[in-house]
């Protein structure tokens, strides 16, 4: 189990002895050996390891030549395959050239033509000169011709538009090999001209990703969630993403407490805060002060403060929609203590959930991080098994009672598995009661104990899939969805303007839902930039195949 590192209290100078300093060396020394020591017992256990970048030898004058060792035998290694598909079928032909013979024997017969396609690629510039003609009208005034719809007085076409942002946002592309791809291919564009393409004028895509999570949680059972480090402008951040199979939602905060995922499931600027029925049960359920928790259902149990139409009329409450007002109604309130503000405002950004019309059913899939324990909440098997198999064994003993609690923990796993496929009632029982003797059993390694104490009290969330077959067993869909993240965020560091984190967030969030569709990112994009309209709303895709099933 983690626990705290402890800290060296300070040291006056007057204590600093030569021996005092030789001590402190020496502690330097064994935490270097001790971090050297955790990341070979993580790489021995298969866990996440610091990467050790080798230097790469493509500029050698004598690289070392290929094994051919690895291809002896190679025809017998291949595998059988079945038939063949046609590689050109669907391929697009611009153009057709007949090529004959050099020689044609006399007597000779045609039989037709044998295809070769060669496919190839132009990266070459396409630019138009618009010559507007221009007319003096007898009274002295001019008229002149009009540019085609759609330019709307930019210099630059749509489809160059697109590549930038193909470029930039799909293929991690940074500003200065973008800007000089470009100058190479022969377009003369600026630097500050590039950055404008990438951050401006772009309503039309956060528009669409702001209906996102709206429709994804309006057709959804169940979402996944995670979040990961997101500085900007030289401070740290962090981004949370909220998703599933049918949609991926990104949005980078200050924070990440549970204030702020309440926040983000409601759409950051467009949460609020509702005093309901729903607000004081979750108030009950942090044990709020029983004092005031009914002083406030007692003041604000009917009339709302703010009147704005609700999913349910009948529903009254505190209805405030910024968060500064939030925090000035707390103070009218006489509310201080730091921990009652927080439940409050918790159950108030609940409340207002819940108004929108998110069900209190809905199931959140996470790893242990408590900011996800809101509504229902389920817990993924891969992070409760790292638990177990972090564990640092000192003898035999404590090495054989680690695999035989995972050998028990992987055995459940694939017996819920094969229940989601086929549930019923007498396998949830034994599934249950073998997991509550396998956290309740005592073993000979004390640390392994308090480990399952730990995940036997986590027993409802991981064995939520009992009641909710239709659960996963793990939350790899997000891990896998905020990864591309990272990586734009490993190539090209923090965001620095409000623009540049919104325009991350939001085509991080269509990209992945456009692949989660099997839609072509370069064409939504044209298709987007051009107004033609062909590929429908994302989110009418989502509730389309939410429908379909």
């Amino acid at each position: 189990m983690d626990s705290l590192k402890p800290q060296l209290p300070k040291i006056n100078d007057e204590d600093r002895t030569p021996l005092v300093d030789v001590l402190l060396e020496l502690l330097a020394w064994q935490q270097k050996q001790i971090d050297k020591l955790e990341q070979e017992i993580l790489k021995l256990k298969g866990e996440t390891v610091k990467p050790k970048i080798k230097p790469s030898k493509m500029d050698d004058d004598n690289p070392g030549q290929n094994d051919d060792s690895k291809n002896d035998n190679s025809d017998t290694t291949k595998k059988n395959k079945g038939p063949k598909r046609s590689k050109t079928e669907h391929l697009k032909i611009d153009v057709t050239v007949e090529i004959e013979p050099d020689n044609i024997p006399q007597g000779s017969v045609f039989k037709g033509h044998r295809d070769v396609v060669i496919q190839n690629i132009k990266f070459e510039t396409f630019n138009t000169c618009y010559r507007l003609a221009q007319y003096q009208t007898p009274d002295g005034s001019y008229v002149s011709g009009q540019l085609p719809e759609g330019l709307d007085g930019c210099h630059f076409g749509k489809d160059l538009i697109g590549f930038i942002l193909y470029q930039y946002h799909h293929q991690h592309v940074t500003q200065p090999l973008l800007l000089k791809q470009l100058q190479d291919l022969g377009v003369d564009i600026s630097s500050g001209r590039l950055s404008q393409f990438i951050t401006d004028g772009l309503d039309v895509f956060h528009d669409e990703k702001d209906q996102l999570l709206q429709a994804g949680l309006a057709v959804s059972h169940y979402i996944h969630t995670d979040d990961t480090g997101a500085r900007h402008d030289g401070k740290n951040g962090y981004c949370t993403h909220i998703g599933n199979e049918l949609f991926a939602w990104f949005s980078s905060t200050e924070s990440k407490s549970r204030i702020n995922f309440l926040s983000c499931l409601g759409q950051g600027s467009d949460s609020f805060y509702v005093l309901n029925a729903g607000a004081f049960t979750y108030m009950e359920q942090q044990k709020l002060p029983h004092v005031l928790l009914a002083s406030l259902e007692a003041k604000f149990s009917s009339a709302p403060v703010c009147s704005l139409p609700l999913a349910n009329p009948a529903d009254n409450g505190v209805r405030i929609e910024t968060a500064l007002d939030w925090e000035k109604w707390l103070d009218q309130q006489g509310i201080k203590g730091k921990r009652h503000r927080r439940i409050i405002t918790e159950g108030a950004l609940m409340g207002g959930l819940l108004a929108q019309g998110i069900p209190v059913t809905l199931s959140i899939v996470s790893d242990d991080a408590g900011q996800f324990n809101v509504f229902d909440h389920v817990l993924c098997w891969i992070h409760a098994e790292r638990i177990i198999n972090r564990l640092i064994p000192l003898n035999d003993e404590h090495v054989k009672a680690v695999d035989g609690v995972r050998e028990q923990l992987w055995q459940i796993y694939r017996d819920l598995k094969t229940y989601k496929l086929t549930p019923t009632a007498s396998q949830a029982e034994d599934i249950k009661l073998r997991f509550q003797a396998m956290c309740s059993t005592p073993t000979a390694y004390a640390t392994l104990n308090q480990a399952l104490k730990r995940m036997g009290n986590n027993q409802q969330e991981l064995l939520r899939v009992l009641d909710k077959p239709y659960l996963p067993l793990h939350n790899n869909l997000s891990e896998r969805d905020i990864r591309d993240y990272v990586k734009k965020r490993k190539i090209s560091g923090s965001t620095r303007s409000e623009a540049g984190r919104r325009c991350r967030d939001t085509f991080a969030s269509l990209k992945k839902t456009c692949l989660k569709h099997k839609i072509s990112f370069w064409h939504y994009l044209k298709d987007r930039l051009t107004g033609e309209g062909v590929i429908p709303a994302l989110s009418d895709l989502i509730r389309t195949a939410a429908t379909c099933g």
